[in-house]
């Protein structure tokens, strides 16, 4: 943010920076600076920490399935209470705001219930709330369909909102404030020696969120990306500047590996004796995109009896309804067994530099096997090699490859 230059920027606060009224207010005394400098802001706001899972908790009480629509009604109270909040709190300091949510902007999605994707966003209303020089409060994770039903953008669908806001208003700059101070080359609550690393570029973003990082949602990297969106990931408790994500230079590519991440929310299914033909794949995943369950690693072994097994990775939260997809496809292509696995982990390395350099894999594996690491699949990409792995090697999978791959902080740098 260069001083005196006045720019339209969309921030997000997350569930730990408005957890409570006093973390609100310490929100609105920071909105309350930047419009002191002349900025226009978007306001996005998860809802405060810990109530969503709350909601979905009294929902599981009554029923173990209950109805997505439903659900979507349910959970998006959650933003709407911090959004208001936000309001009357900046209103109460002498600075209008208007709190709006998903269907009032609107923010148009699909009808798929519980996760989403926007497809359109009007920006009519929110650009006459900014003329009038209000902030425009918006509650995140939240849509509309075109036949008016709430939908929500799935877990870290707030981060989605704020760039896809951000995009479709052109605006100058969209801050994620979170309760980190940046990305870090590992998490630092398994890694000590764990740096912040001032600049990423979307591709290595993007590997590191679908590799497991928390820090931004996935989807929100991609707007960033189609859409050329820069976005400063900072901490609400702290003024330290954090990571900006932005297009790619040169100075990112001299960095062999940018990060370390590690996913537990991975669970493995495996086929076996799948009858080795053309189409047969088509009809084992079609059921489950239809359902929105997105595979990840997946690997066909073929035998010599004319069938194959296949083994494949999906959301562990989704391994339910997976392996019940799964089971009635393999009754239909005559398949021998399904088996499922919920004690997995993906550990992944991410770095501009890997387009350049050779022998990165070789170098992962052999670290993993030094410290007794059994890999059981690999899938890789220009900038990303990731491992599935027994769950309980996680962290000290995550530690070796950091120490490896040079990312520790170094003795003189250590506080």
């Amino acid at each position: 943010m260069s001083e005196g230059e006045e720019m339209l920027i969309v921030q997000k606060y997350g569930g730990t920076s408005v957890a409570d009224l006093e973390k609100i207010r310490n929100v609105a005394r920071r909105v309350a600076r930047y419009r002191d400098e002349g900025h226009d802001l978007v306001v996005v706001v998860s809802a405060m920490a810990g109530e969503t899972d709350r909601l979905l908790s009294l929902a599981h009480e009554i029923t173990p399935e209950p109805s997505p629509r439903e659900l979507d009604m349910l959970v998006s109270t959650g933003e709407q209470v911090t959004a208001s909040l936000l309001a009357i709190t900046l209103q109460t300091m002498g600075y209008p705001a208007e709190a709006l949510l998903g269907y009032q902007i609107p923010i148009l999605t699909n009808e798929l219930f519980t996760r989403a994707r926007i497809q359109d966003i009007k920006t009519e209303r929110l650009k006459a709330i900014l003329s009038q020089g209000k902030v425009a409060v918006v509650a995140g994770f939240q849509g509309v369909t075109e036949n008016g039903d709430i939908t929500t953008l799935g877990r870290g669908g707030s981060d989605t909102t704020a760039v896809a806001l951000a995009a479709a208003l052109k605006a100058d700059l969209c801050e994620i404030f979170t309760d980190v101070e940046g990305v870090y080359t590992a998490d630092p609550r398994i890694v000590a020696k764990a740096r912040k690393i001032p600049k990423l570029s979307y591709e290595e973003m993007l590997e590191l969120a679908s590799a497991g990082a928390k820090v931004l949602e996935i989807r929100a990297v991609e707007f960033a990306m189609v859409y050329k969106v820069p976005i400063h990931v900072r901490s609400t408790f702290s003024e330290a500047p954090g990571t900006i994500i932005t297009e790619e230079d040169e100075d990112m590519e001299k960095v062999l590996v940018s990060g370390v991440t590690y996913n537990r929310n991975e669970a493995r299914i495996s086929l076996y004796g799948v009858p080795d033909v053309p189409g047969v794949a088509a009809k084992i995943f079609s059921p489950i995109a239809e359902r929105g369950i997105l595979v990840d690693m997946i690997i066909q072994t073929a035998r010599t009896d004319g069938k194959a097994d296949l083994t494949f990775t999906v959301p562990r939260t989704n391994l339910r309804e997976a392996l019940k997809i799964i089971e009635e496809v393999a009754r239909e292509i005559g398949a021998e067994r399904v088996e499922g696995d919920e004690n997995i982990a993906k550990v992944s390395i991410v770095g501009a530099g890997m387009r350049t350099h050779s022998g990165v894999a070789s170098k992962m594996f052999e670290t993993l096997a030094k410290h007794g690491v059994n890999i059981m699949m690999i899938s890789t990409s220009e900038i990303k090699v990731s491992c599935v792995i027994e769950e309980k090697y996680t962290e000290l999978a995550v530690r070796a490859l950091h120490e490896a791959f040079g990312l520790d902080i170094p003795p003189e740098e250590e506080k």
